[in-house]
């Protein structure tokens, strides 16, 4: 017995275009109609569904109502010279009353009860109308690029900052090495000066020498600390300008 005749409605009919570049997930709509009163259920196939993801895949339509199916197709290299072999297909069937367990819903269908719609799909590159403008150039590269390509386009922007200042963030960190080199020195020297002081002999009594030797060690290891982290913060931003 023949199958029954599609009883939705297609938005495209029968191809759905992917338009380039391909670098970065390309995401068509497919528009499904029920004209009916009646509920129809329905599911999405493909004969590459590796290279898809389709939300919604499957559901139910209700009479007189439609829904947006997104179909999104996955980076790959693309070759204007090979047709695209990859089809969808729409299967549906009308509502039982019983649609709790949609999975046993279309296994229980009969043959004849199912109806289904093929669509091809097709890839398009941009066309010159579609090319962007001079302002538009660098959004085009991001996305039209392949990752290796951007890696190198970010190195070649960086390598043509002004070299003044360039060289002035080098300064700065040289200078704060050598500062945070000399704040050690000087820590270390005033732990060892204090360390032969309390091997010869008892520990001041004078309390107010004690609190300025506490206060002189707090403000030193506090200001290599902030040094510390200022050298971090020149290291990142030397990092990045070198990349």
């Amino acid at each position: 017995m023949a199958k029954s005749e599609q009883v939705l409605v297609l938005e495209p009919q029968h191809e759905l275009k992917f338009k380039g570049p391909f670098t970065d997930v390309v995401t068509t709509n497919l528009k499904l109609m029920n004209p009916t009163e009646k509920n129809v259920c329905f599911k999405v196939k493909t004969t590459a569904p590796r290279r898809y993801c389709v939300r919604p895949n499957s559901g139910v339509i209700e009479g007189g109502s439609s829904i947006n199916v997104s179909v999104m197709l996955q980076p790959f290299d693309y070759d204007p010279n090979e047709k695209s072999k990859h089809k969808f297909m729409v299967q549906s069937i009308f509502a039982p009353s019983d649609i709790s367990d949609m999975e046993a819903v279309w296994k229980e269908a009969k043959p004849e009860d199912l109806m289904d719609s093929k669509l091809r799909c097709l890839f398009e590159l941009p066309s010159e109308n579609d090319k962007p403008h001079d302002g538009e150039i660098g959004k085009t590269l991001s996305s039209s690029v392949t990752k290796t390509e951007s890696t190198t386009m970010f190195k070649s922007v960086s390598s043509s900052l002004d070299d003044s200042e360039y060289k002035k963030v080098l300064d700065d960190n040289k200078r704060l090495q050598a500062e945070l080199q000399r704040l050690r020195d000087e820590n270390k020297q005033f732990k060892e000066e204090d360390g032969l002081r309390m091997r010869k002999g008892p520990i001041s009594s004078n309390p107010a020498s004690t609190s300025s030797s506490l206060v002189k060690e707090e403000g030193l290891n506090t200001r290599i600390l902030a040094l510390i982290i200022l050298f971090f913060i020149i290291g990142v931003i030397v990092g990045k300008v070198a990349l």
